[in-house]
């Protein structure tokens, strides 16, 4: 058996330096791989930082999917279950050059949007709710509250792109939810969580441009109208990390559709009360204001100017609006006359918007009205879309044949928000098609 060598002494040193090196370069390494020098030796273990952080990246990723779902979910009473289509009418905006002017186009919308999930059924669920704010409202048909019967998902999809929608707090006072009068409209679906069904719609369709009105609705509230809570509520709502990104943040006007397009412009039918918050909360929120002080009940036409600023035009920020929601008739009137009498006062705004006389105003009409008041209700159902007794014709119905005979082609019209918008079918495509790009 031959016998162990030995190292020299200076084998031993020479050892003891290389491992000495090496246990350097990966002390050095290491500390390279946290303070992100660019060592070249350092990719391996770069490599596993990357890998563990793309794991980590995914797991982020998971939840902000599983997280952006569950408050879909939560919005689906309201919005509708999201799911991503691409056709004509959802991307119709996309025909029009950017430097289209908002206040020149024709805009379909929908008046009390919210409503279209309100039947008997979402009625009883609700009562043990709506009892402490109307306790005889499961007592009264609930055709009275419902004005729609698509969601707002199939609203977009279909073209619609300008809502009417009515807030107010929940009964804890710890939300802010959708009402119509007394009609709670969803216990789940707050206005947080159906914004962000629309920012999710606007990701999937960018060439679009959406003008959500958000309204008080006072029915709705126990104790203290329109309280500083409500008010902070829909404040934060607004002004959301999420909500500024979605939101135009310009003030007081309507610019161009290239400015507009994948953002939100608010319609600001309420006020913040000065007396209860700090005005620098009403001049951090964006968007167009009309206030409701000066916005005339019932009115058929009503002249506004949302921003106070002196321009050269009598045509910049004023707005022209038709909002004939109950039309003045007896109360034994038929329903003929009561769809004769909105038709009437929807047809002359229009008439207004297509003329010359206000190019560079807006011109902001609803087709929708109600008349249950009277001793034979008139639902908002039978004004759009008529009864036997009117042999199923309605305003929706009048109001189609009005733009394809008249002389309106090429005309701008300005926002029009209807009631059951889908009868006839094409309706919001006649309306379109009045001016093409």
């Amino acid at each position: 058996m031959a016998p162990r060598k030995s190292l020299s002494s200076f084998s031993m040193r020479l050892l003891i330096i290389v491992a000495s090196i090496g246990a350097g370069l990966v002390l050095i390494a290491t500390w390279a791989e946290y303070a992100e020098w660019p060592i070249p030796f350092t990719g391996q273990l770069a490599w596993r930082k990357a890998s563990h952080s793309s794991k980590n990246n995914a797991t982020s990723s998971s939840i902000e999917q599983l997280a952006l779902q569950k408050v879909l979910q939560d919005a689906s009473p309201i919005f509708g279950r999201y799911e991503n289509v691409q056709n004509g009418t959802a991307t119709w905006m996309a025909k029009y050059p950017d430097d289209t002017k908002i206040v020149h186009m024709n805009i379909p919308g929908t008046h009390d949007a919210a409503t279209w999930h309100y039947t008997r059924e979402t009625q009883r669920r609700m009562q043990h709710i709506t009892h402490l704010v109307n306790d005889g409202l499961d007592e009264i048909d609930p055709d009275h509250y419902r004005c729609q019967d698509k969601s707002m998902l199939d609203m977009l999809n279909a073209g619609i792109r300008a809502f009417d929608l009515r807030y107010a707090s929940d009964i804890t006072n710890t939300t802010i939810v959708f009402w119509h009068g007394p009609a709670l409209q969803s216990q789940t679906a707050t206005v947080e969580d159906v914004l962000f069904g629309f920012y999710r719609w606007l990701d999937d369709h960018p060439t679009e441009a959406l003008f959500l009105s958000f309204q008080y609705e006072p029915a709705a509230a126990l104790g203290n109208v329109n309280s500083i809570d409500e008010q902070l509520m829909l404040y934060q709502a607004l002004t959301t990390p999420a909500a500024k990104k979605y939101i135009l943040q310009t003030r007081g006007q309507f610019g161009t559709l290239g400015e507009a397009r994948s953002r939100i412009t608010l319609l600001r039918r309420f006020d913040l009360d000065l007396d209860l918050v700090p005005p620098a909360y009403e001049t951090s929120i964006p968007g167009v204001h009309f206030s409701p002080r000066e916005w005339t009940r019932n009115g058929a036409n009503i002249t506004l100017r949302y921003n106070d600023s002196n321009t050269i035009s009598s045509d910049d920020n004023t707005a022209y609006i038709q909002d004939y929601y109950r039309p003045v008739t007896p109360a034994n009137s038929t329903l003929e006359e009561n769809i004769d009498a909105k038709l009437d006062a929807t047809i002359t705004h229009l008439r207004m918007a297509a003329s010359s006389s206000h190019p560079d105003a807006l011109f902001w009409g609803f087709a929708s009205c109600t008349n249950t008041g009277h001793e034979l209700p008139k639902t908002p159902r039978a004004l759009a879309l008529g009864t036997s007794e009117t042999k199923d014709r309605g305003v929706n119905d009048r109001l189609e044949e009005y733009l394809e005979r008249a002389k309106v082609k090429g005309s701008r019209l300005g926002i029009v928000m209807f009631d059951f918008f889908a009868v006839p079918e094409g309706l919001v495509e006649t309306l379109l098609g009045v001016r093409a790009p």
